[in-house]
């Protein structure tokens, strides 16, 4: 069984080599660029990848073209990448020996280590991708965030597999997180708009999403750091209820 690695990108330079060395051992590297203005292609016809132009129009987010990304996939499943994370060796392994197993799943959450403030947080900042599934029959929807809709059986890559992960290599500023803020809390109006939120949502939703950073996903080990990515987290939220309000009290 064969696996085809699909990234999208848009002026990906910044770390596009490091993440193309990580993959080259799989079967296919597809790339589906966004017209790129840097050098993104030249990096990805050094390493033999299949190019594909998905047009940037109006789009600010990936999510538009991961369908067309994926249905340039050879094989029968797919691990999408994104241009600035890399895939470790155990994943990879851990990867090919289940899809050899009787009766595999058809999709695969997978952790994902990250940076916040420069720092790799361990365990508090690990987060779930659903990123390796079977090609057949899967749709991922236009919104941000999304997660694609699998046709089957949906598993954990098991904890115990600590090492099989992606390793999120981005390392923005304050000042960058800040402007996505408000960029992706109005992406996120797009998937919440059926939700008529009270305004007790705007007290108890950051609440518990600073609970779940700080406490719950251990942010507090990591001092002055984890408590302002609780906070960042905690007025994500916030914006984003508070935008959905807006909205609501302006119709």
């Amino acid at each position: 069984m064969q696996i085809s690695v699909v990234i999208n990108t848009y002026n990906a330079e910044q770390y596009l080599e490091q993440v193309l060395k990580s993959v080259k051992d799989f079967d296919q590297i597809v790339i589906c660029d966004m017209e790129s203005t840097d050098s993104t292609l030249d990096i990805a016809k050094k390493y033999g990848c299949d190019i594909f132009t998905f047009p940037r129009g109006k789009y600010r987010i990936v999510e538009p073209a991961r369908n067309f990304a994926i249905s340039n996939a050879k094989y029968p499943y797919v691990l999408v990448v994104d241009a600035d994370e890399l895939v470790t060796i155990e994943l990879k392994n851990y990867l090919y020996r289940v899809i050899e197993q009787p009766n595999p799943p058809q999709g695969l959450f997978i952790q994902r280590k990250n940076k916040f403030m420069s720092v790799y947080f361990g365990n508090s900042l690990k987060d779930w991708q659903l990123r390796f599934f079977i090609k057949q029959g899967t749709y991922w929807p236009e919104i941000i965030h999304s997660l694609p809709q699998i046709q089957g059986k949906v598993e954990k890559i098991p904890t115990k597999e600590k090492n099989a992960m992606f390793i999120h290599l981005d390392e923005e500023r304050l000042y960058n997180r800040l402007e996505k803020l408000n960029r992706y809390t109005d992406f996120e109006l797009q998937k919440k708009k059926k939700r008529e939120y009270k305004t007790f949502a705007l007290l108890y939703r950051p609440t518990w999403s600073f609970i779940k950073s700080y406490i719950i996903q251990g942010g507090f080990r990591y001092g002055v750091r984890g408590f302002i990515k609780a906070k960042y987290d905690a007025a994500y939220q916030f914006f984003t209820v508070a935008k959905a309000i807006e909205k609501r009290l302006n119709k």
